[in-house]
């Protein structure tokens, strides 16, 4: 091992540890997050730049020992020198042995939870913090890190340039890092640059981004070390340090992707491809290439193109000084001109009450099951059972009332047009926002001075114009420059968790109209029923009457006319009416007829009973 190696390495672990202590003090004192995370990752350097100098130290120890023995060897002859054991005569050798295969891997191990720790403790505490840079501090920070990352890129560059010889790949892993932590600390110095230009929110969300880097470090050592227990050992073969980090390898010397891409190229095609005059012009030009690339996005930027139905706000240096409409326009290239588009011809929505939710493909909804994410507002109630509890209350000067409110639950969509471009972007720094807050406003100054009744019964039409009106009186009087088109009252039902009650409710009184109509009809109808009955009773009365009567008169008339027969011819009559009542007598008796007088009578007596003459008369359908 070369002692300048060495000393190179020393080098690098003493500049690790006098930046680490000097990013922390200046960070502690200006109150930075982002220069937090960054002396973090400086303190991860101190250990792997320590790391890098002690397993040199080893080698170089048995590089040292390797040749006294050799020495030795020769003096005093092979056969006498290896009667000794291996592990007496090689001592350094078996350090650097047990070093690699206990500590290396421990060390390892102890990063990865250094790493974790430092992105998942780093995030909570950026997300919870409320600090700031102080303004009077952010300039000798600003100072120190720029600089800070000057001295490590050089000395970063000076040893990654020594680590390229294939006998200094130890130098290796604490040059990326340095290289690295150069870039950190330059990124670092223009968030703290951004507090005093303007950009407050540069050092949280670098902070954050730091974070993400040690989260993506903490995952490739714990694939590193999960693929070191199923690597191959070939014995004599050089193996890649654990805690060298690709990632940061990457990180520090972006160029080393044009070496792995060679390799690669010339592996698949089977030759030099690295080689060739066209691959070794775009790795010399590749600056070149990117900067003209950059310079042609850069002219880019003067062309805008308005497609139709919007409009493009221009502004110079952010001051807006014309409306572009559908064409194509010139301007001057980003940052001097910037452009804002709108789509001022497009119907937008807004939505008060509700969250609409994508994911409901329910074909029939229903007030108990929720399908939105909804919220409910206060309605007036002026049911006159509760205005009748308010008079008695008054009356007996009760401090107790009922509360002549309740919850519903409204969907309203709101469709607007933006109508004056340039109130709408600088009248109001959040316009849809304020338009949301403005409708949500009107809505509720509503439904509070309205009926719960009313609103969702018969005057909900007439309510969707009160509120259009209303919203656009407020949108007018904030100059937000849109217009609204439709507001519409939707889907008003109670709350989803007392929906089923107020059906009840609302149930109970519709059978009670139901039952109050059919009770009018029962009334009606008897009432007709019994009228009729009263009306047949009095003429079968009537009927019966006369009947009883006109027989009662044929009677007597009957017995006066019997009187003159009797007198013209007593016995005749008598004879004749005796004859008329033995006939009705046995009307339904057998007869028998005897005609001879001179013949000896034969009685016959048949004593079964006989058949009913009922009964034997039954009609028989053909």
């Amino acid at each position: 091992m070369d002692r300048n190696v060495q000393k190179n390495a020393v080098v690098n672990l003493l500049a690790a540890l006098v930046v680490f202590i000097a990013a922390f003090a200046v960070t502690a004192y200006a109150g930075s997050l982002a220069g937090e995370a960054a002396a973090v990752f400086l303190g991860l350097a101190v250990l792997i730049a320590f790391a890098c100098w002690f397993q040199m130290r080893l080698e170089e120890n048995e590089q040292l020992e390797k040749l006294e023995v050799e020495e030795m060897a020769r003096a005093k002859g092979e056969a006498a020198m290896f009667e000794s054991k291996e592990s007496e005569l090689f001592p350094a050798r078996r350090s650097r042995e047990q070093f690699e295969r206990f500590f290396i891997p421990g060390f390892a191990v102890l990063l990865f939870i250094a790493e974790g720790a430092a992105g998942y403790f780093l995030w909570r505490w950026t997300g919870a913090t409320t600090t700031a840079i102080s303004p009077d501090r952010a300039m000798p920070a600003l100072s120190l890190f720029a600089i800070v990352a000057l001295l490590l890129f050089l000395l970063g560059r000076f040893s990654a340039t020594i680590a390229r010889l294939e006998n200094h790949r130890l130098l290796r892993p604490s040059a990326s890092f340095l290289l690295a932590a150069a870039y950190v600390c330059a990124f670092t110095a223009l968030a703290i640059a951004g507090n005093r230009t303007g950009f407050p929110r540069a050092d949280f969300w670098l902070a954050r981004a730091l974070c993400i880097l040690f989260g993506l470090m903490a995952a490739e050592m714990l694939v590193t070390l999960l693929l070191e227990i199923y690597r191959p050992r070939v014995k004599g073969k050089v193996s890649r340090p654990l805690y060298d980090s690709r990632l940061i390898g990457l990180l520090g010397q972006p160029e080393s992707l044009f070496t792995t891409a060679a390799q690669a190229l010339d592996y698949q095609f089977g030759f030099k491809v690295s080689e060739t005059w066209f691959f070794q012009l775009l790795e010399k030009n590749l600056a070149l290439f990117i900067l003209a690339q950059l310079a042609v996005l850069f002219l880019s930027t003067c062309f805008v193109f308005v497609d139709a139905g919007e409009q493009v706000v221009l502004e110079h240096f952010g001051n807006p000084v014309a409306v572009l409409t559908a064409g194509g326009h010139l301007k001057l290239p980003w940052p001097i001109d910037n452009t804002y588009r709108y789509r001022t011809d497009q119907i937008q929505s807004l939505y008060v009450g509700f969250t609409p939710d994508t994911t409901n493909e329910q074909n029939v909804l229903l007030w108990t099951v929720a399908h939105n994410q909804e919220q409910n507002f206060l309605v007036a109630n002026r049911n006159p059972e509760t205005t009748q509890t308010e008079n008695e209350n008054a009356d007996t000067n009760q401090t107790t009332k009922t509360p002549p409110v309740s919850l519903i639950t409204v969907s309203i969509p709101v469709q607007y047009q933006i109508t004056n471009v340039l109130e709408w972007a600088y009248t109001n720094s959040t316009p849809t926002n304020l338009l949301d807050d403005l409708a949500t406003r009107a809505v509720v100054r509503y439904l509070a001075g309205e009926d719960l009744d009313a609103v969702m019964g018969q005057d909900r039409l007439e309510a969707a114009g009160q509120l259009r009106d209303a919203i656009q009186a407020a949108a007018d009087q904030r100059k937000l420059g849109a217009k609204i088109i439709f507001v519409g009252l939707q889907d008003i039902h109670p709350p989803t968790p007392v929906a089923a009650s107020y059906e009840q409710v609302d149930s109970a009184a519709q059978e009670k109209v139901a039952t109050n109509y059919y009770a009018t009809a029962y009334a009606i109808t008897n009432k007709i029923l019994t009228d009729a009955e009263a009306y047949a009773t009095n003429q079968t009365a009537l009927a019966t009457r006369l009947q009883k009567e006109t027989l009662a008169l044929a009677s007597v008339a009957l017995f006066t006319n019997q009187i003159p027969e009797f007198k013209a011819a007593p016995s005749v009559y008598e004879n004749r009416v005796y004859f008329q009542t033995f006939a009705d007598a046995t009307k339904n008796a057998r007869k028998y007829i005897l005609l001879e007088t001179n013949l000896q009578d034969i009685y016959y007596l048949d004593l079964e009973q006989k058949i009913r003459t009922d009964l034997e008369n039954i009609p028989v359908n053909e």
